[in-house]
């Protein structure tokens, strides 16, 4: 605000005052008096046709500033004293927080763009969390249900279209009118993923032509994964890919992957482990996915290799498996003669691709001659420690029982699901305990069903996240059901993950004190099993958890809380603040803790009046 000039004093003190007051009036309006300027900044999906749930208990006279309110009435005698939740900024429509590049740049953060440090997870200090709710892109509507997802979504909740045009030549994807389709090409399979996964198996001489060779291969890995059709046409054969890319000039590739209803997760062959267990995948794919294998003694290899079963295959298209220029040749010769090192053999070679197969049992590596390079890991090394663990080159053995077992021991697909781990005995669980996990679970499912029936149809929900998965029992009471689970095991518990895996299931170390690696309205229903709890006992936010499940659960999704009373009623005092909405309040009297309640929620669709005025 400036001041007049004087005039020597010629104007009555008093004008002055009239005029100062009149700003000060201005400045109270602009501030505090602006409830019903223009449209309001939260409309509800149902009222815009957007298929969201409209709310009839919001009346038009409330504040319409970008921020929800929790009701001051709730507050109780403990002191807790509800808020408002800030709106992000348009521009934070895809935010991931621990994969920020504003951050680093922010932050300073000295990282060696050579090893991919700079899309490795850096999450930000509690200082500079932005702590509001994460606003969809302009005109979002609810996505496109399974399977039609597979093949189309809607432009406007992604709406980069660059993938379409850079890689026009490779069918990754289309744009046609208000959808993008995914014709199924790759970088290596122009003409269709499924063509390729049938190559594939013929390669390997697999029975029909079909790479899941009778159940005995179930989970994928699939490195710079592009869009993730090929795990996409994957799941026909019964077989669960986890479709891994960072967030780097491909931009959105994991986004469309989950949009599409594609298991898939942002991370990097950089310094860290990836978050997954020994011996989790059966088969790892790598399709021009222009990574040096050949670096820092081929560390990224020997990541691959941890990650392998006994008898694993890696699948590897690329230019050096053919081309016969100089280059390609040199770097053919290296990465044969490494392999061959690590006790690697070639299962079969056609064209454009290779498949090395790792060994079955420990023989080789036993009868190396002494010196050679990759080493043997240490004896104290755990290649089950995931969480932020820097990669050894180095090899991991196998256990006892794999060695004796000349393989994992696991039964083949569906067989798998049900059938108890070898690895339980790492954790002293037993058959018995396994068995009865197993069946409480499904018991519980069911009565989630049962709660969700009037809110759901069978194509409702599709990409779905156990917080604590524990053993993953969850999870395979859905089996019936066209879905997929995200299993998240917290780092600070067992590593069941392992298990996880031997079921023939995906999942992900994680620390629910930090944002997980997704993008916003990736997920259409959460689990969240005493996940709440056990972050306040860590000393942690539960507030910040409530923020970034509301991230990354899509609007119309769901939310089932299973904790304690105490928790329940916390999380309902952030109900309007968050936008959810209770569908449903019930004791949990199947829970082996008396106090354990269920609280049922649905995130509603709203747009910010930002995003209206960009639609008008």
């Amino acid at each position: 605000m400036r001041g007049g000039r004087s005039d020597g004093g010629k104007k009555k003190p008093v004008i002055a005052l009239v005029c100062i007051a009149a700003v000060l009036l201005v400045f109270v309006y602009l501030f505090f008096g602006s409830s019903n300027h223009g449209a309001s900044a939260i409309e509800y999906g149902r009222k815009l046709g957007l298929g969201g749930d409209d709310d009839p208990t919001t009346k038009k006279d409330e504040p319409s500033s970008t921020s929800f309110y929790v009701d001051d009435n709730d507050d109780d005698a403990n002191g807790f004293t509800p808020r408002s939740f800030p709106v992000c900024d348009d521009r934070h429509s895809e935010l991931i927080p621990c994969l920020d590049r504003n951050l680093i740049y922010q932050m300073r953060l000295k990282l060696d763009l050579s090893l991919m440090e700079h899309y490795e997870r850096h999450c930000p200090p509690p200082e500079r969390r932005f702590n509001c709710l994460i606003p969809p892109p302009p005109g979002y509507k609810v996505p496109i249900k399974w399977p039609k997802s597979r093949d189309e979504v809607w432009k406007v909740n992604i709406p980069h279209t660059h993938l379409a045009h850079e890689k026009s030549d490779q069918n990754w994807m289309v744009v046609k009118g208000d959808k993008i389709n995914f014709p199924g090409g790759g970088t290596h399979f122009h003409y269709g993923a499924d063509k390729y996964i049938a190559s594939m198996a013929n390669m390997l001489k697999f029975p029909k032509n079909i790479l899941n060779n009778g159940g005995r291969l179930r989970t994928f890995l699939d490195v710079g994964c592009g869009v993730a059709s090929f795990g996409g046409y994957l799941l026909a054969s019964d077989i669960m890919t986890m479709s891994l890319a960072p967030n780097d000039v491909h931009q959105n590739q994991i986004q469309f992957a989950l949009e599409r209803g594609i298991p898939a997760y942002l991370g990097v062959l950089g310094t860290k482990r990836l978050p997954y267990p020994s011996r989790s995948f059966e088969l790892a794919h790598c399709s021009r996915c222009r990574i040096d294998w050949l670096q820092r003694d081929g560390i990224l290899l020997l990541e691959l290799d941890r990650v392998l079963r006994p008898g694993g295959y890696f699948a590897y298209s690329s230019p050096e498996a053919y081309a016969q220029d100089e280059e390609d040749l040199r770097i053919w010769r290296e990465m044969s003669a490494l392999v061959g090192r690590m006790c690697w053999t070639i299962a079969a070679k056609r064209n454009q691709t290779v498949i090395w197969q790792k060994p079955m049992t420990n023989d080789c590596y036993q009868e190396r001659e002494p010196g050679t390079q990759p080493p043997l890991c240490n004896s104290d090394s755990d290649p089950d420690a995931v969480y932020g663990v820097n990669m050894e080159a180095c090899i991991s053995q196998y256990s006892e029982h794999d060695h004796k077992t000349k393989g994992s021991g696991l039964a083949p697909w569906p067989a798998r699901l049900t059938s108890p781990p070898p690895r339980l005995a790492d954790f002293g669980y037993s058959t018995d305990m396994f068995e009865k996990d197993t069946e409480t679970w499904r018991h519980k499912v069911d009565a989630y069903w049962d709660l969700l029936s009037s809110a759901i149809q069978s194509d409702t929900v599709r990409n779905i996240m156990d917080m604590k998965a524990n053993m993953g029992s969850f999870a395979a009471a859905l089996n019936d059901k066209d879905v997929w689970v995200m299993n998240v095991v917290p780092e600070d518990g067992p590593n069941t993950l392992k298990l996880i895996y031997d079921r023939g299931l995906m999942g992900a170390v994680h620390n629910w004190c930090e944002a997980f690696s997704t993008y916003p309205r990736t997920y259409d229903l959460l689990h969240a099993w005493d996940i709440i709890s056990d972050v306040k006992k860590r000393g942690c936010s539960a507030e910040d958890l409530l923020l970034e499940m509301d991230r990354i659960l899509r609007p119309t999704g769901f939310i089932l809380i299973r904790d304690k009373q105490s928790v329940v009623d916390l999380v309902k005092k952030y109900l309007k603040a968050l936008h959810w909405e209770a569908v449903e309040t019930k004791a949990a009297s199947d829970s082996d803790h008396d106090s354990d309640v269920i609280l049922v929620v649905q995130k509603k669709l709203w747009l910010t009046s930002e995003s209206l005025r960009d639609l008008e």
